[in-house]
């Protein structure tokens, strides 16, 4: 299970050592059960190759991705006892199906707060069909509705949107709602913190939840007893439990702050100091935001009082952070926020990346840290470069976990071949996650290209059209670019047989780490 990277200060490494620790004597007590009940009788062997294939034609008849299957279907037929330690404690069981049940049931309640404004989506279509077609289907798909009144700030690094977030905090006057997959104690989220005293005191409510894996490495078990203690309140997504919690595979990777009800923020950057170049242990640490004013702030709203009450449920009457929004925007565009769950079987932030790749008429950008795709997305890249489309990916220089590295880069040679154009980007490590269409649409969030953020995390984008971020979003591709080596020509060469054959096992294997 790959980690968000950590700062080499570790606050609570001891506790991460003992959930890894607690895990490798559970699923070694498995692997031993099976092997030790296999050997003992013929019966039993048979009973455990029985099994062994009843789970993978489960595993086979289930609608999911191919790419997903083969991962497990490979690793139980090769190592009974070991991959089928590791489906009942990563793949579907009977926990994540009741957790599953009550996510969806909380998830559900909350649809009636978005409903698409039908002028809107009028104005959409006379301005450009094909872009409302993609968010007619986010908003049928995800109950993300288009807005107008929206005014939209892009910020190129992460330090320029958490000095404006910051500023936006000082003038909350009702709630503020933080939502990350990383919070880090020190320096950034101090700055943050005095603010949020100081706005409790003020009467401001204030909420913050954040995920278990992602911030193990960064915050000690005192973190939510020293919050409340202050008047703010925390909650933790799936909270490690070793030996019990079997939901580990699936992360809240969202990272959302709104404040009011009129201001949201969002983007690639948790709220640790290495985002923001406080420390550099990866070269420049190269990340995106951006800032959302106006009415499509509502749609984040939704997003984290869904997650709060798929935690534990409070809320029974939510009017006061639907404020009636006397906001008037000073653009005209079209702005879409929208979430990604892995409780569902709508991938729908890699359809968003799709959809934009189809209609795509003359350019189409993705900065990610991370590429590791399936076959439907490494072919519509390729048939977009084949059509003519100038498709370029820029990924990391200095990676920040190198067996990922190694994966990604395993993915160059054929997008290469088939017209794709690959950059990295020298200064450091790339965490930005976007994408951009012909220069007149965009997405920018928390979706890595990866199998993670596409289908196992909860995630959450923004799609923008006719918005003057948009052009800032290409402007800083263009610079980002200019920092980038190219290495297309480098990976259309032949690779040796070795190199090849460690990177269809890695590659075999991807979705698992």
């Amino acid at each position: 299970m790959r980690i968000e990277q950590k700062n080499s200060v570790k606050n609570n490494i001891g506790r991460l050592v003992f959930v890894g620790i607690s895990l490798i004597i559970q699923i070694t007590w498995f692997v031993l059960l099976f092997a030790r009940l296999g050997n003992y009788s013929g019966e039993i062997a048979m009973v455990s190759s029985v099994l062994a294939l009843g789970v993978v034609l489960k595993i086979y008849g289930r609608h999911m991705n191919a790419a997903f299957k083969m991962p497990w279907i490979i690793l139980i037929l090769a190592f009974p006892p070991l991959g089928l330690t590791l489906y009942f404690l990563m793949g579907q069981s009977l926990v994540t199906r009741r957790i599953q049940r009550h996510y969806n049931h909380t998830f559900k309640e909350w649809e009636g707060k978005l409903v698409q404004d039908k002028r809107i989506m009028e104005n959409l279509e006379k301005e450009n069909l094909y872009i409302a077609n993609q968010s007619r289907y986010i908003y049928r798909s995800g109950n993300f509705p288009v807005y107008q009144n929206t005014d939209v700030v892009y910020y190129s690094e992460a330090v320029f949107a958490l000095q404006d977030q910051i500023e936006e905090l000082k003038k909350a006057k009702s709630f503020i709602f933080m939502e990350y997959h990383a919070i880090e104690d020190t320096r950034a989220f101090g700055n943050i913190k005095k603010i949020l005293v100081q706005k409790v005191k003020q009467g401001v409510e204030v909420r913050i939840i954040y995920d278990e894996v992602g911030s193990v490495g960064f915050i000690d078990k005192g973190f939510i007893k020293r919050m409340e203690a202050e008047g703010i309140r925390c909650r933790v997504f799936n909270p490690l439990v070793p030996f019990v919690n079997v939901f580990m595979n699936n992360r809240d990777h969202r990272k959302i702050t709104v404040i009011d009800g009129r201001v949201g923020f969002t983007g690639g950057y948790n709220l640790a100091d290495e985002y923001f170049n406080y420390t550099s242990p990866y070269g420049h640490w190269k990340d995106s935001g951006i800032k959302l004013s106006g009415d499509a702030v509502r749609s984040q709203t939704v997003l984290f009082l869904e997650m709060w009450n798929a935690i534990g449920k409070t809320d029974e009457d939510s009017k006061k952070y639907f404020p009636a929004c006397n906001f008037v925007s000073r653009e005209e565009g079209f702005v879409q926020p929208y979430g990604d769950t892995p409780l569902d079987e709508e991938y729908l932030g890699e359809n968003v990346y799709l959809n934009m790749i189809k209609n795509a008429k003359r350019t189409i950008y993705f900065m990610t840290p991370y590429l590791i795709i399936d076959d439907e997305m490494i072919r519509e890249l390729g048939l977009a470069a084949k059509r003519g489309i100038d498709v370029r990916i820029i990924t990391p220089g200095i990676p920040d976990k190198k067996i990922i590295y190694k994966v990604t880069r395993s993915y160059y040679a054929g997008l290469a071949r088939e017209g794709v154009r690959i950059f990295e980007y020298t200064p450091g490590f790339l965490h930005a996650k976007e994408c951009i269409c012909d220069g007149e649409a965009a997405t920018v969030g928390t979706i890595n290209m990866d199998y993670r953020s596409l289908y196992l995390h909860f995630e959450n984008g923004v799609y923008l059209y006719k918005v003057r971020a948009v052009h800032e979003i290409k402007k800083d591709f263009d610079e980002t670019l200019s920092k980038s080596r190219e290495v297309t020509a480098t990976y259309k060469e032949g690779r040796t047989a070795v190199l090849r054959g460690s990177q269809y096992v890695l590659r075999l294997f991807s979705p698992l780490l």
